[in-house]
């Protein structure tokens, strides 16, 4: 069983480095090209088979962890929910599928959960509870804004690129995390939490620049 196990988070760390190369890639090259679509694509596949993959090692024995399952959750919401919105780009799309919603509602769920073991992790003391409740925190938020998606795709006809660029920069986060926690050793709340708030940070300024709020540069 273990070596199986062993395995498994082998193909996961492969898969996991893959992308996090492709998802560089894609904020490299010109949005919207040839080469940015197929790094896109190379990125979500890499990115949902690495974390599908760490789904089935956190419910594993003797590998148990709440925490990785529910980022793993958090990982692939990211991803699925970036390219969900890439179908709101056309107008003939005027309303939220079933798929649309089952992504963001357990998201939600997730999030709420992840919350809940915070507050219980505080109250008994223990490890990742500060890291539970950060996360749980963001995920909560990121529903609404699929929520606004959802009801204002036609009256707002950025919010898809919105989402879009937030989510799949939100799934690069969590590569760049992995590698900092996994693959450099550096398992801290910091370690865990720094990539997260300056990656918010560069998307954030994503979102001005789509929206045009920016200040021009002046001499």
């Amino acid at each position: 069983m273990e070596n199986t196990i062993k395995l498994f988070i082998y193909i996961h760390a492969f898969f996991g480095g893959l992308g996090l190369i492709t998802g560089i890639g894609s904020i490299l090259v010109r949005k919207g090209n040839l080469h940015h679509k197929r790094l896109g694509k190379w990125f979500t596949w890499s990115m949902i088979i690495s974390s599908a993959i760490s789904l089935v090692v956190a419910r594993m024995p003797d590998h148990i962890n709440n925490f990785l399952f529910l980022i793993g959750i958090f990982t692939i919401y990211m991803v699925l929910a970036g390219n969900r919105a890439l179908t709101f780009k056309s107008v003939k799309k005027t309303e939220a599928n079933i798929i649309d919603k089952l992504v963001s509602g357990i998201m939600a769920a997730s999030a709420l959960l992840m919350i809940g073991f915070g507050i219980n992790g505080l109250i008994h003391e223990f490890s990742h509870s500060l890291l539970f409740l950060f996360f749980g925190s963001i995920g909560v938020f990121l529903p609404y804004g699929d929520y606004t998606l959802f009801k204002k795709t036609l009256e707002n006809r950025k919010l898809w690129l919105i989402n879009h660029l937030s989510r799949m920069l939100g799934a690069l986060i969590a590569s760049i995390t992995a590698f900092i926690v996994a693959g450099m050793k550096y398992d801290t709340l910091w370690a865990w939490m720094i990539p997260t708030v300056l990656g918010t940070v560069y998307i954030i300024y994503w979102i001005k620049k789509v929206k045009g709020t920016l200040k021009p540069k002046t001499a």
